[in-house]
């Protein structure tokens, strides 16, 4: 017998999934703040008791432990990473403070400056330079370089970030200022830009850099901690981490490369959209994962999450390749308050896994997005998390009478609506975000609603965005753990490479993608397949961004109709993003990049099942009042027991569907049927 685990380390809930080779468990137990390695002993233990098995068997014919984490993104968020120091060019120390002149919100003159992730004191300048192609033009001081690391070792310095002008075309450089680093500080964490991003522009290099600096040790001690601690119960196999590219990768690179695990969690989620989604039918979807704390969406087109890198965590520029996920601060477990101008606001702040929401009758005292749910009659307080866990009506309607309903001079019921009301818009807001600001008709996609409570809200998004189609998978819950038990091994690398399109070697232009092609083959562990994808940045000579345009070619040469055709694609993609195109502009190549994927055939465990009977009145387990927004009110509604809902079933809304992990609401107006995936399809009218 040998067994995968995947897992998706939350604020709120650490979930699971794994697989004997035969059947396929999942389940959730609460996340320990600031101890996830007990948090994922606690899930491992779920899914051994559900095999019959002690843990230390369990983890002994264990293959895979696949992790989705929030370390990374955590250490942003609160800036609690690695004191972190930066080692520069004489003169450019400032570039991370400069940030090219961007600034989130141009006229808001009371915006404070970015969290200093690293100091202006630990950032050294030192003597040296290279030039644009690659000449040394003055040597580097070594004497300065070793003071600037005496210093900051003796500052407390943990970790440090190398980004020196052009190393991306020569790093002989930044090389050998981690050869004197190793010397001086031998404890020392070092991050070399030519590693992390060997690119043009000089801010994205020096912010990621650091940001994988600032990051990174904390993830290398959490991920030892972790494969220590499961060795010791017995764990015989690999500990893999999911990628913000949407693959995988060991610990050995992942401990190295914190900057690539940035949206680790919630890119297992876009994952598992796309392979459910094809089984289903839906190749255009639009992804929406509600959480405990967070709601992040991602656009899929043709079979293809978006991919960005010009990303923001945190006000910091992050520009490796991640899944291009637009997260808000709003999910069930946040915290609804009233402002000090008396207007009602839903989140950032999270209750989180402990104390909770008010209803969860562990201390919290503070009205949550999953108290109104409750309270407007979304959930069952009986059947939450599959009847484990019972929920207090009162107490939710305590908490939002006294933090909302008083002062605002409402009623607790008319509290639970409004902040209902809010995080729909602001749910809606970022579906926006994420199709119509990208130059996408939102109704040219399906929207895949997961998570805890993603598909309690998802019928009014499909409605206020004129979508036509949801789906929502049996396994929404644990939807992030089970894309990470479907993703691949992946490693993305990318290399500047400036030249007109009219001036491009070809022979030149093959030699340099087998070039990055040969140093991701030494990343990747060995698979017994591979797939190879391709791609150019292009813009247009003069603009200041390039569009990621994928080039076709069936063979390793890049030859003039290959690369003629992806100018082609270009131009079409810009008037789609940008709307205008300019056929006769010079166009310009910026970069190189590609993606090697290591297939694991893991998607043998999405099997289909029998249709049957489309009548679902077995499953209907009685009926209660839930408010509609549209119905102006409450109205009694049929609930049904998702175990007992078979493929093949139809329900017409208004309807609740209980799952053991989730809420599904269908709305007036929509019918959803159970297909032969395991995932309800809910078509929408008007």
């Amino acid at each position: 017998m040998s067994y995968t685990i995947a897992l998706d380390v939350g604020g709120t809930f650490t979930d699971v999934v794994a697989t004997d080779e035969t059947t396929v468990f999942t389940g959730k137990v609460s996340s320990r703040p600031h101890d996830e390695a007990n948090a994922v002993l606690d899930a491992v233990q779920i899914v051994a008791d559900h095999y019959g098995r002690k843990r230390e068997e369990l983890l002994e014919e264990t293959r895979f432990l696949i992790l989705g984490t929030t370390v990374v993104t955590n250490a942003m968020l609160e800036y609690r990473g690695t004191p972190t120091g930066l080692i520069t060019t004489r003169g450019f120390r400032d570039i991370i403070e400069l940030r090219r002149g961007y600034r989130e919100s141009l006229f808001d003159f009371s915006l404070q400056a970015p969290h200093p992730i690293v100091r202006r004191r630990f950032r050294k300048g030192v003597t040296e330079r290279i030039d644009f192609v690659g000449n040394v033009v003055t040597p580097l001081d070594e004497e300065e370089v070793r003071q600037a690391v005496r210093e900051l070792r003796a500052a407390g310095i943990e970790s440090i970030a190398v980004c020196l002008l052009f190393s991306f075309v020569n790093d002989a450089h930044e090389r050998r200022i981690a050869e004197i680093i190793a010397e001086e500080h031998p404890d020392c964490f070092v991050t070399l830009s030519c590693d992390v991003l060997p690119q043009i522009r000089e801010f994205e290099r020096v912010s990621t850099t650091v940001v994988n600096a600032y990051t990174s040790p904390l993830l290398k001690k959490y991920l030892r901690k972790l494969d220590d601690g499961l060795r010791s119960f017995g764990f015989s196999g690999e500990l893999v981490v999911v990628q913000s590219n949407g693959g995988i990768m060991n610990v050995a690179y992942s401990a190295e490369h914190g900057v690539d695990a940035v949206l680790s969690g919630p890119a297992g989620g876009v994952v598992a959209a796309v392979a459910l989604g094809e089984r289903s039918g839906y190749r255009n979807i639009i992804t929406a994962d509600m959480g405990g704390t967070s709601y992040d969406v991602c656009l899929i087109n043709d079979g293809k999450p978006e991919v960005g890198v010009d990303n923001w965590i945190s006000r910091y520029r992050v520009a490796v390749p991640l899944v291009d996920i637009h997260t808000i601060g709003a999910g069930g477990g946040s915290i609804a308050w009233v402002d000090e101008v008396g207007a009602l606001r839903v989140g950032p702040e999270s209750a989180g896994a402990s104390p909770g929401p008010a209803c969860y009758g562990r201390g919290g005292t503070r009205p949550t997005l999953t108290d109104a749910n409750l309270m407007l009659g979304y959930m069952d307080p009986k059947r939450f998390m599959g009847g484990k866990m019972a929920l207090d009506r009162d107490a939710a309607e305590a908490a939002m009478a006294r933090h909302i309903g008083e002062p605002l001079g409402i009623t607790a019921l008319e509290a639970a609506i409004g902040v209902n009301r809010i995080a729909n818009s602001g749910f809606s807001n970022a579906l926006r975000h994420v199709s119509v600001k990208r130059g996408r008709d939102p109704r040219d996609f399906a929207l895949m609603a997961f998570g805890g409570g993603g598909a309690i809200h998802a019928g009014v998004q499909a409605m206020d965005l004129g979508i036509k189609t949801i789906l929502v998978p049996r396994n929404a819950p644990v939807l992030s753990a089970f894309g990470g038990m479907v993703a691949d091994f992946k490693v993305s690398r990318v290399k500047s490479y400036v030249r007109s399109v009219e001036a491009v070697d070809f022979d030149d232009l093959t030699r340099t993608f087998a070039e990055l092609q040969e140093e991701a083959e030494k990343l990747l562990p060995a698979a017994a397949s591979t797939k190879l994808e391709r791609y150019i940045d292009v813009r247009y000579e003069g603009q200041t961004h390039e569009v990621i345009v994928p080039l076709h070619t069936r063979t390793r040469k890049i030859s003039p109709i290959s690369l003629a055709r992806a100018v082609h694609d270009f131009h079409d993609l810009h008037e789609q993003l940008y709307a205008y195109k300019q056929l006769h502009q010079p166009v310009q190549i910026v970069s190189i990049r590609l993606e090697l994927t290591g297939l694991r055939n893991m998607e043998s465990i999405i099997t289909p099942r029998k249709f049957g009977s489309d009548d679902a009145a077995s499953a209907l387990v009685g009926s209660r009042p839930v408010y509609f927004e549209r119905a102006n009110g409450f109205v009694e509604t049929p609930v049904y027991d998702g175990a007992l809902i078979e493929p093949g079933n139809v329900i017409t809304g208004p309807a609740v569907i209980h799952e053991p992990g989730t809420t599904i609401v269908v709305c007036h107006g929509q019918e959803a049927m159970l297909d032969q995936y395991d995932t309800y399809v809910i078509e929408v009218v008007g």
